[in-house]
């Protein structure tokens, strides 16, 4: 497990991210690493056993406050994830244990919890002028990343998924985050964790309220995106409205 933290969607994680490889190196267990860097707001990390008959995982979470962990990236960025936004991730599984305790833990989540978790694996938030969230929304490619490519000097795409940032370990153009909008002027990861922690509403998250973004269309993400050309590409670069087809539907769930 060794991340090149010089990359751009892992620099926000880089300082707690180097300091868990070193441990790591050093031979101890990732579940142990992150407890030792941990504080009171995040869960006691423990070694994945088999869940308790009848306890999932976000059952576990929340009664007894532990995280399961793998010795694994995927794992490993969940863990990044807690030490950066407690309050979100929180809040997240408190809306997952009331909908069980509603409805039970089928196999069916309901569309909340399908939405939940879709963020949390795979969820990002731009900070960046009204101007750009509705290029994004109207997904005008060329008008978010060509006409406005100035504004990303002073805007930024947070990671927020750890699935999406364990797929960016090999980076591939069709990795599309799915984007909620944050106001442009939250100036640190506690504050963000603060802002997304009140603004996770169980009624406007059921219907999913995230655009779908690209992420190597991220000016200084991909060394290609500095041509324009770059967002020719309909098959990444869909226009609204568009019906994806089979394989792009594929690809859109692998990413």
């Amino acid at each position: 497990m060794s991340p090149d933290w010089s990359r751009p969607w892992l620099q926000p994680y880089a300082t707690q991210g180097r300091a868990l490889g070193q441990a790591l190196d050093g031979g101890r267990p990732l579940y142990a690493a992150l407890n030792a860097v941990a504080g009171a707001e995040q869960p006691r990390f423990v070694p994945q056993q088999p869940l308790p008959p009848g306890r999932g995982y976000e059952a576990l979470l929340h009664g007894q406050r532990v995280c399961p962990t793998r010795e694994n990236l995927h794992d490993l960025f969940n863990g990044l994830s807690w030490l950066h936004f407690p309050r979100s991730k929180w809040r997240l599984n408190a809306l997952h244990a009331a909908e069980i305790a509603r409805l039970g833990a089928g196999p069916r989540r309901g569309p909340l919890r399908d939405a939940m978790t879709l963020f949390d694996e795979n969820g990002a938030l731009l900070l960046a002028p009204r101007g750009m969230w509705d290029a994004l929304r109207a997904r005008d490619w060329r008008g978010l990343f060509v006409t406005r490519r100035g504004q990303w000097r002073s805007a930024r795409l947070l990671v927020f998924g750890h699935g999406l940032l364990e797929q960016l370990q090999h980076p591939r153009k069709p990795l599309t985050a799915h984007v909620l909008a944050a106001p442009h002027a939250l100036d640190s990861i506690a504050n963000i964790d603060r802002w997304l922690a009140a603004a996770i509403d169980a009624r406007a998250w059921a219907a999913k309220p995230f655009a779908p973004l690209p992420v190597l269309g991220v000016p200084g993400w991909c060394a290609g995106n500095a041509h324009e050309s770059f967002y020719d590409d309909p098959f990444v670069f869909r226009r609204a409205g568009r019906s994806d087809t089979p394989q792009q539907r594929t690809l859109q769930a692998a990413a």
